[in-house]
């Protein structure tokens, strides 16, 4: 993460470029499997297991949530370069 300050002391106010990505695919990662968790549960009979993965999705649901706090902190403009190309149409 970028701000040059002390990571432990004095977090970054933004994310990298790449962390901003990682952590998108992560998102997507874990609300696919959050999906899944929760369609199975209906072709599942044992209580056990049933309880084991009603315990993921709750997980998961908090777990997506903190994702999304930190995703806030994602860049999504990008400084328009000073020299461009010439484009070849009008």
């Amino acid at each position: 993460m970028k701000n040059g300050g002390d990571e432990m002391t004095n977090p970054p106010e933004h994310l990298a470029g790449h962390e901003s990505l990682d952590l998108h695919e992560v998102i997507n990662f874990k609300t696919l499997c959050l999906a899944k968790s929760k369609l199975m549960q209906g072709l599942v009979f044992d209580q056990d297991l049933k309880n084991l993965m009603q315990k993921d999705v709750t997980q998961s649901m908090q777990a997506l949530l903190d994702l999304q706090a930190i995703y806030k902190k994602a860049p999504f403009e990008t400084a328009v370069p000073a020299h461009r190309p010439t484009p070849i149409l009008n």
